[in-house]
């Protein structure tokens, strides 16, 4: 971790609200990096969502995705679909819902010992876990496919480019949180 330097209340809160907000967009950036898959996209989100928590730490990278889910919810078409809140009663609403807590899980086993790359790595697996278990389990209760299906068209074709994202989270880490805040500084 990168060393803690004195700094005010309101440096410090100053930091926060940036990094908030910058990962807020970059999410909302990565949702229009998408193939048009069905039921599920593809996107680059997830390797915001991890990126989120692993440099914000696990209060803000949550916070983030909170907001990010919250300005759908007040119909913002910000998904990958560009349909607003009709997202969060769809087919996508259990991974949009998961990239919360996939932020929240990441950041903290960040937080808690990934201070090498391959200990973020596993972080950031256990984020796009929390992300499938979220999005499968809606997946499955909106189209009525069963586990198998949902798990083919959920989970199976986004696997290997979800590890690829999470080792990218894990070697962007230490670098977005020097170029947020700052060298000699720790976020969390």
């Amino acid at each position: 971790m990168l060393r803690t330097m004195e700094q005010t209340r309101e440096q410090s809160q100053l930091y926060r609200l940036v990094g908030i907000a910058v990962f807020t967009v970059l999410t909302i950036i990565a949702a229009r990096v998408s193939i048009p898959l069905e039921p599920v996209p593809f996107t680059l989100q997830p390797l915001a969502v991890l990126l989120s928590g692993m440099v914000l730490g696990w209060r803000d990278g949550l916070l983030t995705q909170a907001i990010y889910v919250g300005l759908i919810a007040l119909g913002m078409p910000l998904d990958a679909r560009g349909v607003g809140s009709a997202a969060l009663v769809g087919p996508t609403a259990g991974f949009l819902i998961g990239f919360i807590a996939a932020a929240g899980a990441a950041g903290w086993l960040v937080e808690h010992g990934g201070k090498r790359v391959w200990q973020r790595w596993l972080a950031g697996v256990a984020g796009i876990v929390v992300i499938y278990l979220c999005g499968v389990v809606v997946l499955k209760a909106v189209t009525g496919m069963d586990w198998l299906k949902a798990w083919e068209t959920g989970v199976a074709p986004f696997i290997v480019p979800d590890m690829v994202k999470a080792l990218i989270a894990a070697g962007l880490t230490e670098g977005g949180r020097r170029l947020l805040i700052g060298r000699g500084q720790a976020w969390f």
